[in-house]
């Protein structure tokens, strides 16, 4: 039986180092940029129209605002492939000087498997009831686990240590845009209807691994059974009926609403953009930490929520972008 916590292995808020952020909170003039021209490559067309959305699994948390089901329409859009990798958001930074909220704050969260025991005991803070996430000085999107780690090896791995503002610049930069709630449940369920995953209700058809999720025990001990202990190359596994890849584990990805429980409040039910004002943003698709014992937000229904500044090392994104 999963645990009831609607925010546990799915990513620490910065709220939840409350002096700190408070230290910070004159920070947020990020640096302009400047668009470049639309590119519809490594993007798919997405048709649009009628679908279920939510679910009242069992398996689900009510307390997130899955459910109930509601039938709701979405217009024709462009979807990335894949989430935005490294290599993607390293173009993004090279060309514009950006500087992520995560480099700003000096700091973000990482699982402690990925740490060592001193740098967990030098951390400043700790985040209550979610042990497991360590509050790291230099962690960022190219010092993934601190100053003394890189991107070696990880360029077609999807970007991390993202908070939505940061996801928000890069879109404008490429000409794009954050996918409505709406829109990404669409695109993940490939043309399926009420399917548990993103390719069926089974979640290892024929005993193969379909995404990246936790193995073992959480949070102990990760057998990294289908290949990784981290995130996974964005095209890996296989691709779901639009040819989307990993809209299940992998790295939650930004939605461009605010995030509200009551279904009534999401913008009603045609191409629906959330509720106009909010305090978290709709994060959706798990990560490589959900597990089926504690967070099985894998699911393609599933949904969470953080605060638009607030980053850790599983969370990422990808762009939509209109007709």
């Amino acid at each position: 039986m999963h645990s009831t916590q609607t925010n546990s292995c799915c990513s620490a808020k910065r709220t939840a180092i409350a002096e700190v952020t408070e230290k910070n909170k004159d920070i947020h003039t990020l640096r302009p940029v400047v668009e470049k021209n639309n590119s519809k490559e490594d993007m798919v067309y997405i048709p649009g129209g009628h679908f279920l959305m939510g679910t009242d699994d069992k398996d689900g948390f009510p307390a997130d605002g899955e459910g109930p089901i509601h039938k709701v329409s979405v217009k024709p859009f462009y979807m990335d492939k894949y989430a935005v990798t490294n290599r993607n958001f390293q173009s993004f930074i090279e060309e514009t000087g950006y500087v992520t909220e995560a480099e700003l704050y000096g700091w973000s969260f990482v699982f402690h498997l990925f740490l060592s025991e001193a740098v967990i005991r030098k951390a400043p803070q700790k985040v209550q009831h979610t042990p497991w996430w360590i509050m790291v000085e230099g962690a960022n999107w190219k010092c993934p686990e601190g100053p003394e780690s890189g991107l070696d090896r990880r360029l077609d791995h999807p970007v991390i240590h993202i908070s939505w503002n940061d996801a928000k610049a890069y879109c404008k930069w490429a000409n794009k845009r954050l996918p409505t709630e709406a829109e990404w449940e669409f695109a993940a369920r490939g043309g399926l209807e009420q399917k548990k995953y993103a390719w069926g209700d089974e979640l290892m058809p024929d005993g193969e691994h379909y995404c990246n999720i936790w193995q073992g025990e959480f949070p102990k001990s990760n057998t990294a059974s289908d290949g990784f202990i981290g995130t996974a190359p964005t095209n890996s596994y296989h691709p779901n009926g639009y040819g989307l890849f990993n809209m299940a584990g992998n790295v939650w990805e930004w939605c461009s609403d605010w995030f509200v429980k009551n279904v009534n409040k999401r913008g009603g039910r045609y191409n629906p953009a959330g509720p106009h004002r909010g305090e978290e943003k709709v994060m959706r698709g798990g990560s490589y930490l959900c597990h089926e014992s504690y967070c099985n937000r894998y699911r393609v229904a599933a949904r969470t929520s953080n605060t638009p500044d607030s980053s850790s090392g599983n969370i990422g994104f990808r762009c939509a972008a209109d007709l």
